[in-house]
């Protein structure tokens, strides 16, 4: 397994994580537990949860995994996330300090741990001044109860905010970001990949498949059915079957994909993950398991070499579809410039 640092921390992760949004729902605890030590046993030492995941079920069910061998928690670097609802009232939610000391006790009481080696605001909040969600990290730091901190979902302006408010009061800073990031999902790389790349901040990218798309195992025009997310639910948020069945683009991907896949001899997942985790900033990409079988076909992709034409093929097959400004052609060009001058 290939390692590397945690954004600019000094803790060093896999460069694949295991993601656990599955465990309690789509995986039962024997299935979770199955995928846990599959993971660790391929190398894996980066495991990702949150709160919000099947209400808490999640992490308990890592907390016992954890309990049945205590000598693994010293071997892992566990991230779980606060934001979301975990109660009906007011104060159940956000990333106030009223909010986040009340659902970092109780990660750390569903996982049974001491402290949380990477804690993570789960979305933006927009009632809350983040310089008070930033001095509670910084005091959960200095308390010992998490070792560093992140965001997830953050637009660009929020985190070089984030970033910038740290230094100016001189609090910890954060060191990760969990965006949407796929071949199919591009659109960070337009201000949130510039964003973290100045700040050394490392990219946890989640869906990394596109909701299983780019695992090659759908056909145009032929709505999915069986056991598989889209076949349960078609109309499954972003990842939903129509509106990518009809953009020609969707299929230009999932076919480069496989062919470079039918070349190595490979799973097109593999490829998908592959071009992911070499992209810039990317520290870890996340791999959202149902099965063991799936886990292990995903992990396959640390070992996989694509060529650079192979690399290019697919990132420009890819290129995101972006507004004519401030993002299109001319607009790109007056953001950069060569060294030797000219146009």
């Amino acid at each position: 397994m290939e390692y590397r640092n945690l954004g600019a921390s000094g803790a060093v992760v896999s460069a694949f994580c295991l993601g656990t949004m599955t465990f309690g729902h789509e995986a039962d605890e024997s299935t979770s537990h199955a995928i846990l030590d599959d993971f660790v046993a391929a190398g894996g030492n980066f495991i990702d949860t949150a709160d919000v995941y099947t209400a808490g079920t999640s992490e308990e069910i890592i907390g016992r995994w954890l309990a049945a061998d205590p000598g693994r928690r010293d071997r892992l670097v566990i991230a779980t996330k606060g934001r979301f609802p975990m109660g009906e009232g007011p104060n159940d939610l956000g990333t106030s300090r009223r909010h986040l000391r009340t659902a970092l006790d109780a990660s750390l009481r569903r996982l049974g741990v001491d402290h949380i080696d990477l804690y993570q605001m789960h979305a933006w909040d927009p009632l809350t001044p983040i310089e008070e969600t930033l001095r509670f990290l910084d005091d959960a730091v200095a308390s010992g109860k998490i070792g560093y901190y992140g965001f997830s979902n953050f637009l660009g302006w929020q985190l070089t905010k984030a970033v910038y408010e740290a230094k100016a009061h001189g609090w910890e800073p954060p060191v990760t970001l969990q965006p949407q990031y796929s071949l199919l999902v591009r659109g960070i790389e337009s201000e949130i990949v510039p964003a973290a790349l100045d700040a050394g901040i490392g990219l946890l990218p989640w869906s990394p498949l596109g909701g299983g798309w780019l695992s090659g195992k759908y056909r145009r025009d032929t709505a999915p059915t069986g056991a598989t997310r889209l076949g349960e639910n078609p109309q499954r948020g972003m990842e939903a079957w129509e509106p990518r069945n009809a953009k020609s683009r969707t299929w230009e991907i999932i076919d480069a994909v496989r062919e470079i896949a039918d070349a190595h001899g490979v799973s097109s997942a593999q490829v998908a993950l592959r071009w992911l985790a070499d992209r810039p900033a990317v520290t870890s990409v996340i791999l959202g398991a149902r099965t063991r079988e799936q886990l292990a076909d995903n992990l396959k992709a640390d070992a996989l070499q694509l060529e650079q034409e192979e690399t290019e093929r697919l990132t420009k097959v890819s290129e995101p579809e972006l507004d004519v400004y401030p993002y299109g052609d001319q607009a790109v060009q007056q953001r950069s410039r060569k060294i030797e001058g000219g146009r």
